[in-house]
């Protein structure tokens, strides 16, 4: 009975009025797995530049769809589906379409004229004689095309001529580089280009002979003669 007006109020209208506040108040936790697709979505747009980051969208992929099914499983304790749903689109379209970008830029980057060549085939394995590999001595004389980073003993400003190394360790880790991880890179037609870490895509003439360059312990045997840098 409410005393203050005389009136009675029926117990099953105060369980209704308490069921009702406490479905309006219920809480459910936003999946976890939901907002790890979405910050992994934007850790993968790296992967446009480097493809091996693309990997980070398909872990996104895989944490979407993990959210999509605890949700469906538990619905009454997480939320997060429309979260879960742009994380599993965008992380999708993110690695096709990476991929399909890079297989492009692939399928395009060697001028006209060149052969493509992994440095890795002018490299000797550590415990093989650090000498010209086989495969150089019948490239040699050759227009090529390959990848490398500039080592940061070539100097500063603007170069044009670098020592050329197969990756970031041999760059900037592994002290002096064997003879083989390097290549002697002149620029020609007025080139020049500043000193980086980036990748560098080269193209021109390679040649091997011994010679040894000013601050390098060990003798360099490649030479490019590069018409293309990029």
């Amino acid at each position: 009975m409410n005393h203050s007006t005389g009136t009675f109020i029926q117990p099953s209208a105060v369980g209704a009025a308490s069921d009702l506040a406490g479905e309006e108040f219920e809480y459910r936790s936003l999946s976890r797995a939901a907002i790890g697709s979405i910050i992994f979505f934007v850790l993968g747009l790296f992967g446009l530049m480097f493809a091996a980051l693309l990997a980070l969208a398909g872990i996104g992929v895989g944490l979407a769809a993990y959210a999509l099914r605890a949700i469906a499983r538990y619905p009454e304790e997480l939320s997060g589906r429309t979260v879960a749903w742009t994380g599993l689109v965008l992380n999708g379209l993110l690695l096709v379409g990476g991929i399909g970008l890079h297989a492009w830029i692939y399928l395009h980057e060697v001028p006209p004229g060149y052969l493509r060549v992994a440095f890795a085939a002018l490299q000797r394995r550590s415990y093989e004689p650090d000498v010209p590999t086989d495969q150089a001595a019948e490239l040699s004389g050759q227009q090529i095309f390959l990848k490398g980073y500039m080592h940061p003993s070539s100097g500063s400003g603007q170069l044009r001529k670098f020592i050329l190394v197969p990756d970031l360790g041999t760059c900037c880790f592994g002290g002096q580089p064997k003879s083989t991880d390097m290549i002697e890179v002149t620029l020609e037609n007025g080139q020049t280009v500043n000193h980086s870490l980036r990748r560098m895509k080269l193209a021109g003439k390679f040649e091997v002979d011994q010679r040894a360059v000013a601050g390098f312990d060990n003798v360099v045997y490649y030479r490019l003669k590069a018409q293309f840098c990029d």
